[in-house]
């Protein structure tokens, strides 16, 4: 049994390559030799976002504080809140972050395929994060 401390792991900006706007991302799990999962904890400000990006084993987000928006390549927009859990299959094209005026702190949990967790793309525009 391995426990890790809280505060142990030092929290990064996120990259203003895959990210648009201020975002903090904690790690929390990473891949042993046991393990092949991956999770950290990501607060967005507001306005923040990820650029669109898949996940070769998919992905579990578990809001845990604020309000924000996740979208499907191709479908709407949609609300996520505190308390909600998100299932984003394998391969499924999206972004998420925060609401334009509330920030918004979720739990990222992926698994590891061939040494990737995330295939990064485009960052969203403007447009496509308001719904125009």
């Amino acid at each position: 049994m391995e426990i890790t401390p809280n505060g142990a792991q030092k929290a990064i900006t996120g990259s203003d390559k895959v990210f648009s706007g201020i975002s903090v991302v904690t790690p929390l799990v990473s891949p042993n030799k046991d393990s092949n999962v991956s999770a950290a904890n990501v607060t967005f400000a507001p306005g923040a976002r990820s650029a669109w990006h898949t996940h070769p084993a998919g992905q579990f987000l578990v809001v845990s504080a604020g309000q924000g928006y996740v979208q499907e390549w191709g479908e709407p927009k949609k609300v996520i809140k505190a308390g909600d859990v998100v299932w984003t299959p394998p391969g499924v094209k999206h972004w998420h972050g925060a609401t334009e005026t509330t920030s918004m702190t979720h739990m990222a949990i992926q698994q590891l395929v061939e040494g990737k967790n995330v295939v990064w793309g485009e960052k969203v525009t403007d447009k496509q994060y308001h719904g125009e």
